[in-house]
């Protein structure tokens, strides 16, 4: 756990979102809902059905931060693509699909910065990283 005032460890934070990785639904699933929980109105999160009746499923995942979008899209037979967009003005200037380790450890960084300018963010990461 990080001290108080100290930088978070960002090698930490990408391997405690990587931890469920084994299950690829319950990871999109947990990565979802722990990031909507550190970052509330940041972190949007797009549920779907899968068919008629089905549960719904997270289909896509993004967080703004530090001039990146980052994106993670969920296809109907759970194939994940993930994606990082250059943003300037809340215009997309530049997408690209990036691996899952890249994304993680982006994600991980903006996690970091914005720790570092929010208490309330910093107490949210320190729990997850605890759970």
């Amino acid at each position: 756990m990080a001290t108080e005032g100290a930088p978070l460890d960002i090698d930490l934070l990408a391997a405690s979102l990587r931890a469920d990785s084994s299950d690829l639904g319950a990871f999109v699933e947990g990565l979802a809902a722990k990031l909507e929980d550190v970052l509330p109105g940041r972190a949007k999160v797009q549920r779907a059905r899968r068919g008629m009746f089905g549960p719904k499923i997270v289909r896509k995942l993004a967080v703004d931060g530090g001039g990146d979008r980052l994106e993670l899209l969920r296809s109907e037979d759970d194939v994940i693509e993930t994606r990082r967009s250059r943003l300037s003005g809340g215009i997309v200037l530049k997408s690209e699909t990036i691996d899952t380790d890249t994304w993680l450890q982006a994600i991980g960084e903006t996690l970091a910065a914005e720790a570092q300018r929010s208490e309330k963010t910093r107490q949210a990461l320190e729990r997850m990283l605890t759970d």
